[in-house]
């Protein structure tokens, strides 16, 4: 296929592309009916059919990817009429084009074209996941640091604040520290909380969040009354993320955030780098 088809097509197909109020973005069948290259509607029902089945086998919910709606077209005598169409998503167009006749140069167009988006979409959601993640992770430092500052502050300790968190590990994971550092493959040198991933990173914050509160509000000066309401608020944690079916000590590790957050800030410097230019001279 040609440079200057390949622009041809991949302009119609944006060209047709919508958004939702919510920002998704789709197509409407019977416009990707013609972009694909099908001249009667039935055939590229036949298509649709073949790519709502792949959509449910590969476990999507299909009404997501395929939601049915009525379109206003122009009769001839001047009257109009609705007719059925179909909303679908970028993904389901992917599936759509893979269910096409290959014979058909739209159709080897859009499963490339479709494709290609949808790894953009997945690398993006990927990284969000990911900046999430750090995010959490500093998040958990800055409250840890402060119930540190506040533990020193009551009892006078610096030993205190290792002791209180390992207390709460202990409740949060119905084991010790040492223990799930060991499952994790976590070393000596490092810090548990920089191999758990973003829930357990929230579920830490949350709890940690509530001793500094309470501690404060009533003021205790020693390590048995902090550790004892630091317990008490990650049993409580532990307990709703067990009532929603998570159980923190079997969850597997995340990737190590410091290589994480290395790779975003290389990806950000590349980004903004200039791009590289053809030396005319």
């Amino acid at each position: 296929m040609k440079r200057d088809q390949i622009q041809t097509l991949t302009g119609m197909f944006e060209a047709h592309a919508q958004q939702t109020e919510n920002g998704v973005e789709y197509w409407l069948a019977r416009d990707l009916q013609h972009l694909l290259g099908y001249t009667k509607w039935d055939n590229f029902q036949f298509v649709i059919s073949k790519a709502r089945t792949a959509c449910e086998i590969s476990g999507h919910d299909v009404s997501d990817h395929f939601a049915d709606v009525g379109k206003m077209v122009q009769l001839g005598s001047g009257t109009t009429r609705e007719i059925d169409d179909i909303m679908l998503t970028r993904y389901a167009c992917y599936l759509i084009a893979q269910n096409g006749d290959p014979r058909k140069q739209e159709i080897a167009f859009a499963q490339t074209y479709f494709a290609t988006q949808t790894r953009k979409a997945e690398i993006i959601e990927k990284r969000i996941r990911e900046i999430e993640r750090v995010h959490a992770r500093k998040k958990l430092t800055h409250t840890e640091k402060e119930l540190s500052s506040l533990i020193y502050e009551q009892t006078g300790q610096n030993k205190n604040f290792g002791i209180i968190r390992n207390k709460g590990d202990q409740a949060l994971f119905n084991q010790p520290t040492k223990s799930i550092k060991a499952q994790w493959n976590v070393p000596d040198s490092r810090p548990l909380a920089d191999f758990a991933p973003t829930i357990i990173l929230k579920a830490k914050d949350f709890a940690t969040e509530i001793t500094i509160h309470n501690s404060k509000e009533r003021g205790w000066k020693s390590e048995p009354d902090i550790s004892r309401e630091h317990v008490t608020n990650n049993q409580a944690v532990r307990n709703t993320l067990l009532d929603r079916g998570i159980r923190p000590e079997i969850l597997p590790p995340a990737e190590d955030v410091k290589k994480v957050e290395r790779r975003l800030l290389s990806e950000e410097k590349k980004s903004t780098k200039k791009p590289d230019v053809l030396d005319n001279k």
